[in-house]
């Protein structure tokens, strides 16, 4: 088990130890380049204790947690005003995941967590594709200077993938110049507002494997006002289980994933948080699709 993990609250069906592991859930709890609202940090210590009003049952992908071999690492531990120490830290500590035959599957914090998982899952699997799930295109060169911020983390990943690598869905907010670079400029396969290609686009892609990001904001408000950078005109919960489907149907690999901007202070009813664990479920549900697979 990588030593930057420990664990004080166990998520539900998530007892495997390390060693007999297939998938492993940590924590990231990192918001150091958050621009609006923070609070993502606390997300995984949120969902931990919620997650048991879950059943361990998905009847939409008819799938079972015990059936699964999943070890929750818990949470990461960094400097929370040292960006470039979190990114090492993140990409070390996956890297040590991956290297060991598991799959990472990781619960933000910012969305900026996402590049050095990617960075890492990358080392094993350097063909790898990237889906991405958000209402923001996360595009941007640079934001108030910075190069590393949760407004530019795709525009690095394809710093590194290049063209045809990226699939972006649910985007309904950026500047003008990040949705040239990806409808115009075509940097990137973008999906603006909707989810409805997903299923379209997997299927070019039989016998990849993918790397899928979810940004929780690609929700709407109205199902899921916890985050920091809320944005009105996104998609639904059951648009969003087409994606699950769209994934469990198709003949890709997934070889490792994250949802991040959960920030849950920011809904003091909990829907969110069980909103998140419900997604956490599904998506290791179909980590576990083709886990013993090399």
């Amino acid at each position: 088990m990588p030593s930057n993990l420990c664990n004080d609250f166990q998520f539900m069906g998530m007892d495997s130890s390390f060693e007999d592991s297939d998938i492993v859930v940590f924590g990231a709890p990192f918001d150091g380049t958050t621009s609006f609202r923070p609070g993502t940090r606390f997300a995984s210590k949120a969902m931990r204790p919620e997650f048991i009003g879950l059943e361990t049952y998905s009847p939409k992908l008819q799938l079972d947690l015990v059936d699964c071999r999943v070890h929750d690492g818990g949470e990461m531990y960094f400097p929370l005003g040292d960006v470039q120490t979190v990114l090492n830290t993140i990409e070390t500590t996956v890297s040590e995941i991956v290297q060991a035959g598991k799959k990472p599957c990781m619960i933000g914090g910012e969305h900026l967590v996402t590049l050095p998982a990617v960075k890492a899952v990358l080392q094993a699997h350097p063909n790898a594709y990237i889906f991405h799930f958000d209402a923001h295109t996360d595009l941007r060169d640079e934001l108030d200077g910075a190069y590393f911020s949760h407004a530019t983390v795709i525009r690095r990943i394809h710093d590194i993938v290049g063209d045809e690598r990226i699939f972006q869905f649910g985007i309904r907010s950026g500047m003008k110049s990040e949705f040239d670079f990806a409808l115009q400029d075509q940097h990137t396969y973008m999906e603006p507002f909707q989810v409805t290609t997903v299923a379209q686009q997997l299927e070019k892609l039989a016998g990849e494997k993918v790397y899928i990001t979810i940004d929780l904001d690609i929700l709407d408000p109205s199902i899921f006002p916890g985050t920091g950078t809320p944005e009105a005109g996104g998609i639904t919960y059951r648009e969003l289980e087409s994606v699950f489907t769209a994934f469990q149907a198709a003949d890709v690999e997934l070889v490792g994933a994250d949802l991040v901007e959960l920030s849950p202070d920011y809904d003091h009813s909990g829907v969110s948080t069980a909103v998140a664990n419900k997604v956490l479920r599904e998506i290791i549900l179909l980590l576990n699709k083709k886990a013993n697979l090399t």
